[in-house]
């Protein structure tokens, strides 16, 4: 009549043990939470602010490529480095790098997306954008954040 305890027929259990499951479900589910924020796509910058910038959903992809400028000297295609130097070799690399992830794809998702830091000279983001044409790429996307409105500018600004 109620619970037995043990296995006093002999025979095989009917009964499914859920628990190791439950288990390594929960363990999955801290893995997966603690590592999904370092998964952040790229190189951080300080992005400058705008009043009405466009959101462009396909920034978002793996697959996009974004060129990433925080400071004068140095640029990320995506997490690969290459340096900024006199003789324009680093942008030239920089350029085929761009060519190479970009040809493989349909002509409407070849955007290439840069995304600048505040501090970083206006001429180096022109050298950058000039890299990318030779490379053969005219959509290029300038990423900038959204101004809180109603926020007093800030200095500098």
């Amino acid at each position: 009549m109620g619970m037995s305890a043990g296995n006093e027929g002999g025979g095989p259990v009917a009964e499914i043990n859920v628990t190791p499951m439950v288990d390594v479900m929960l363990v999955l589910l801290i893995i997966m939470m603690i590592i999904t924020p370092l998964l952040q796509a790229g190189v951080t910058v300080t992005l400058p602010e705008g009043k009405n910038p466009d959101e462009d959903q396909l920034i978002n992809k793996e697959t996009s490529v974004v060129i990433a400028i925080p400071n004068d000297d140095s640029v990320y295609v995506n997490k690969d480095p290459f340096i900024i130097d006199d003789r324009g070799e680093g942008l030239k690399d920089m350029g085929k790098a761009v060519d190479k992830m970009l040809k493989s794809k349909p002509e409407k998702e070849q955007i290439a997306y840069v995304k600048s830091s505040k501090d970083v000279s206006y001429g180096t983001v022109v050298k950058v954008i000039d890299a990318i044409r030779e490379a053969g790429y005219d959509r290029i996307g300038l990423v900038a954040e959204k101004a809180k409105t109603g926020a007093p500018p800030k200095p500098g600004a």
